[in-house]
């Protein structure tokens, strides 16, 4: 099989190419490039799975980066086990073809547990005593140890958070280099979410986007130069465009307002009670689920959804099939697709004074929805870096502590994604040097894994 590599660049679109990434622009000028049309929802888990499996989240059974459990009654976010995907991705199928192929997964999702020969994904250990700290899981084990005594601790608070940056697809370039180095897999993906960051605080149009274009030209660029002096076929793609967006909305707010919404109390802050609730939202970037426990109320719960401002459609059972959801339990009963310049807020409270203590951390597990502001500091902390100093201090001293230094003002975030968007030059792409596999400008989704595939089996 051919050697290949595909580097996931998220956020990259067309129209982002230009003069701040002449690396970027030099490769695409000399290759062969095709817009990606639209998964929905558009979000990195939905996305990702449809490209190693080739089949609609209907087949493969990822709706979201996260959704509810039925059966637990809980809202469950960014779970890894590769068990979670219903279909057998594109590593389980080049091994039936040919069992000396070997795969390396830096960092795509649902990379636990799976066929992949080599897999490395962030793992944080959570210590009894309340701290976080900077991990990541590897198969082989021996792996973890290996990359982390040469490149240093994965640096995991600049992987999320308000404190993300360069920093951390850096080390995810430097430990699939090195990855190829000592073992020389047949195919690697490599996930760089560096734009991600920017985009989603400041909207493509953002003061900042420039420098952060050109920061990670140059990690694609180094990575481009060196598989290919491997003698490996090079990918790039992207997940999704990020659009402007300005309006924030607040399904779970809604609901609570009309009763279908429930809370209990846990020492002053409010936890939503899904099992309770009638009706409630789990919201995922431009997308939501909403689940309805209540059958005699759905009329109300979609009337409501239909009017609220923000809300571009509601898909019924019939529009879920349409989109290409399907009819799986892990989805909502109907599922709401912002406006353009919309997005959902898992916010549920009245009153930031009930907001849970979880709310203004970043903690990606108990957030009942995703929550882009846990990429700002709150700009009403007078002194941010002095206060995240003393929360350091008692880290190292092994004291409890809570950093709580997320905003609640979800009128920060400046970019969202998860509808299709305005124009196919502000979606995904795919670049190859190998014309000749890639015969159309658009593709579908489904149709990279298919891409990936032919990369593979061509001759040198």
């Amino acid at each position: 099989m051919q050697k290949t590599v595909v580097l996931n660049i998220v956020g990259l679109t067309k129209s982002l190419i230009g003069d701040h990434t002449p690396r970027l622009r030099d490769f695409m000028l000399r290759s062969k490039v095709a817009s990606i049309g639209h998964v929905t929802p558009a979000v990195t888990c939905s996305v990702q799975t449809t490209y190693l499996t080739g089949k609609w989240p209907s087949e493969h059974g990822i709706p979201g980066n996260g959704w509810y459990d039925r059966n637990e009654c809980e809202v469950k976010f960014w779970k890894q086990s590769d068990k979670l995907v219903g279909c057998p991705r594109i590593w389980d199928i080049a091994k039936q073809a040919d069992p000396t192929f070997t795969c390396a997964n830096l960092f795509w999702w649902f990379n636990m547990y799976s066929g992949a020969d080599i897999s490395v994904t962030p793992r944080p250990m959570y210590r009894a005593d309340g701290r976080k700290l900077p991990d990541i899981y590897t198969n082989p084990p021996e792996l973890r140890n290996t990359l982390q005594n040469d490149l240093g601790t994965f640096p995991l608070f600049q992987f999320w958070g308000p404190g993300s940056g360069i920093e951390s697809s850096r080390w995810i370039a430097e430990a699939a280099m090195k990855i190829e180095q000592e073992s020389s897999p047949t195919l690697t993906l490599v996930y760089l979410p560096h734009l991600d960051y920017v985009l989603q605080r400041e909207g493509p149009s953002g003061s900042t986007v420039p420098k952060e274009l050109a920061a990670i030209d140059a990690v694609a660029a180094k990575l481009i130069d060196f598989y290919e002096s491997h003698g490996a076929a090079v990918i790039v793609l992207s997940e999704y465009g990020i659009s402007q967006v300005d309006q924030p909305v607040h399904l779970n707010r809604v609901l609570r307002n009309a009763g279908l919404l429930a809370v209990r109390d846990e020492l002053g802050g409010e936890i939503l009670d899904a099992g309770v609730s009638a009706a409630f939202a789990v919201a995922d970037h431009q997308i939501a689920h909403v689940y309805v426990n209540d059958a005699s109320r759905r009329a109300q719960v979609r009337e409501l959804l239909e009017r609220t401002p923000g809300v571009a459609a509601v898909l019924d059972e019939e529009g879920k099939i349409k989109h290409g959801l399907g009819t799986g339990a892990r989805l909502g009963d109907f599922v709401c697709l912002a406006s353009p310049n919309a997005w959902f807020t898992y916010y549920y409270w009245q009153g930031d004074e009930n907001a849970p203590d979880f709310a203004r951390t970043v903690d990606i597990h108990r957030k009942p929805g995703y929550d882009p502001v846990e990429l700002f500091l709150d700009p009403a902390i007078a002194a941010p870096k002095l206060k995240i100093a003393g929360k350091l201090l008692k880290k190292k001293l092994g004291l409890r502590y809570l950093m709580d230094v997320i905003p609640l003002d979800a009128s920060l975030v400046r970019g969202s994604h998860g509808v299709a968007p305005a124009t196919p030059d502000e979606g995904p792409i795919l670049i190859t040097r190998r014309d000749e596999l890639l015969t159309k400008n658009s593709i579908e989704p489904t149709d990279v894994f298919g891409l990936i595939m032919s990369h593979l089996h061509r001759s040198t």
